[in-house]
């Protein structure tokens, strides 16, 4: 697959250009599925997985951010390792970037360098909804934490904001898959109607675009070799 700083290293018109080239490449129908999916992209919302082991739940992540559009997934590590399940993501992965971190201090450093507000969930403490959590107040990223345990001490302490699934039941908590479905799909719908700049912008589309064409297309390096693209 191509990496980001593979394309990173070419200028925004020079990836729309070998974006041109390709398109001969492919039919126009995957064309336009492909320019309509990085079209629907978002960088505004973002997930933290902390030290989930079950490769089914990191498969079910994985699976619900390329579903609702949401490009970027933060992982840590530190008690075990992030491994979706291939039979489950079946090829979702392809489409979404996934960046590891050595420690939870790191990728909440990292995230907030990069401008997230960190929202924990728990079920322990009563902060906001998903139907009441402010998403024009600026970008956040979810943390979810381990299956048994939820998020960290650390988390906890770090976190701005906190975000429960209220139940009407008995039951006191859903599973990560379940949880992290209603999440991502109700804030990615609410950021969508309330925000006016969930996308990504022109350069990141483009940017994007050509990375995923490059891993669409057969041979695309050579082809793009025999176009007279040097790198």
């Amino acid at each position: 697959m191509m990496t980001t700083n593979t394309v990173n290293n070419l200028t925004v018109e020079q990836c729309a250009e070998r974006i041109a080239y390709l398109a001969e490449f492919i039919l126009p129908e995957r064309f336009a599925t492909l320019e309509r999916a990085v079209g629907q992209r978002t960088n505004y919302m973002t997930l933290l997985a902390e030290n989930m082991f079950h490769p089914q739940n990191a498969s079910a992540l994985v699976r619900h951010c390329e579903a609702f559009g949401v490009q970027n997934i933060h992982t840590v590590e530190t008690l075990c390792r992030f491994n979706p399940n291939l039979n489950i993501v079946r090829g979702t992965d392809k489409w979404v970037d996934i960046h590891r971190h050595a420690s939870t201090a790191d990728a909440l450093r990292a995230l907030r360098a990069d401008g997230y507000r960190i929202v924990a969930t728990s079920p322990h403490h009563e902060s906001c909804t998903p139907e009441t959590f402010d998403v024009r107040r600026g970008k956040f990223a979810i943390v979810m934490g381990t299956e048994k345990t939820g998020i960290s001490d650390e988390v906890f302490a770090e976190a701005d904001e906190f975000l429960k699934i209220p139940m009407c039941g008995m039951v006191e908590s859903l599973n990560v898959s379940a949880c992290a479905a209603i999440i991502v799909y109700m804030l990615s719908e609410r950021m969508r109607r309330e925000v006016d700049e969930w996308r990504l912008s022109d350069d990141e589309r483009t940017r994007l675009l050509y990375r995923w064409m490059a891993d669409s297309v057969r041979d695309a390096d050579a082809l793009l070799l025999r176009g007279g693209f040097s790198e």
